[in-house]
C-alpha cells in the first residue's frame, strides 16, 4: 500500500472551480497529475464542516478540504476543487472529470465494487445523545420504551426502532437536538461527527453521549476503479500526515478531538 515514498512539499492553496471547468484534459493518473502539477478533486462545497464556503461566500474550506490540500502538498501538486451535488460527484469521477472525490464518502461493500478507496481519514461511530446528567440510557437496549427524535429516511431511525424506541419524526439534527433540549424526547441517535461539531459550536449545550455503536463508519477518498497507483500514492501521503500529526491537528480544529483514526 505504501509503494511510493512522497517527498514533503508546501501545501498549495486550493482553487475552487465549477464542475464544467473540470471536463476535458483533467489529469487522473499519478504521472499526469504530477506532470501538470494539479489534482482535480470533486466535492459538494455545501457540506459544513467538511466542504463549504464560510458565510456562503469566499474560499472553499472545511475538514475534507484541508486534508485534501495537505495530501496534495505531499504529492507536490496543487489541489483544484470541482464543486457538484452529491450524485454528480460520482458521475464526474466515472467520466474522468475528477481524479478523486473528497466528501466524507463512507466505505461500503457496494461502493467498493465500483470504486477504489484510500485508507480512511475519518472514523465515526453512531452515538446516542441524551440530556446532560441523564443516566437512564447507557446502551442501545436501554432505548426500549423511550422516545427518540430521528429523520425517517436515516439508518438511525431503523436502529432506534430495532431497539424498541418510539420515534418522533424530524427533518434532521437541528430539530432533533431542539426537541431533546426541550425535554420532549428522551434521546436522539446520530453520528459522532455531528455531535462533536455541534458541541464545538455550542459548548454549553446541555447534552451528552450515552453510548456508541461498535461498528464505526469509515470515510475515505474515492477514485475510479482501477486507479490503484493514485490511491497508493494518496495512502502514502495520508500515512505521512498521520505520523507527523497533521491529520490530528486538522481533526482537533474542526471537532475538538482526533477523528482520523
Amino acid at each position: 500500500m505504501r509503494r511510493l515514498k512522497i517527498a514533503a512539499a508546501l501545501a498549495a492553496g486550493a482553487v475552487s472551480i465549477f464542475l464544467t471547468a473540470c471536463a476535458g484534459g483533467t489529469p487522473t493518473s499519478l504521472d499526469a497529475i504530477q506532470d501538470q502539477g494539479r489534482i482535480v478533486v470533486g466535492t459538494e462545497g455545501t457540506y459544513r464542516p467538511f466542504s463549504f464556503h464560510a458565510d456562503g461566500v469566499g474560499d472553499l474550506t472545511g475538514y475534507d478540504v484541508e486534508i485534501t490540500e495537505a495530501v496534495a502538498g505531499k504529492l507536490g501538486v496543487e489541489a483544484q476543487f470541482g464543486e457538484a451535488p452529491w450524485d454528480a460527484l460520482f458521475a464526474g469521477l466515472n467520466a474522468g472529470r475528477f481524479a478523486m472525490v473528497a466528501n466524507q464518502v463512507s466505505i461500503t461493500p457496494e461502493r467498493v465494487d465500483s470504486y477504489e478507496f484510500s485508507d480512511p481519514y475519518t472514523v465515526s461511530p453512531g452515538v446516542i445523545v441524551v440530556p446532560k446528567g441523564d443516566t437512564s440510557i447507557t446502551s442501545f437496549t436501554d432505548l426500549a420504551g423511550k422516545t427518540t427524535a430521528q429523520s425517517l429516511s436515516s439508518n438511525w431511525y431503523e436502529l432506534a426502532q430495532e431497539n424498541g424506541a418510539s420515534v418522533e419524526a424530524v427533518e434532521g439534527w437541528a430539530q432533533s437536538v431542539s426537541l431533546l433540549e426541550q425535554g420532549r424526547v428522551d434521546a436522539t441517535i446520530n453520528d459522532r461527527l455531528t455531535f462533536l461539531d455541534y458541541i464545538l459550536q455550542t459548548p454549553d449545550a446541555p447534552i451528552q453521549v450515552a453510548a456508541e455503536t461498535d461498528d464505526p463508519a469509515l470515510m475515505a477518498f474515492a477514485f475510479a476503479k482501477g486507479n490503484t497507483e493514485l490511491r497508493n500514492a494518496v495512502n502514502a501521503a495520508l500515512e505521512e500526515l498521520r505520523e507527523d500529526g497533521t491529520l490530528a491537528e486538522i481533526s482537533m480544529k474542526y471537532f475538538g478531538e482526533d477523528v482520523s483514526q
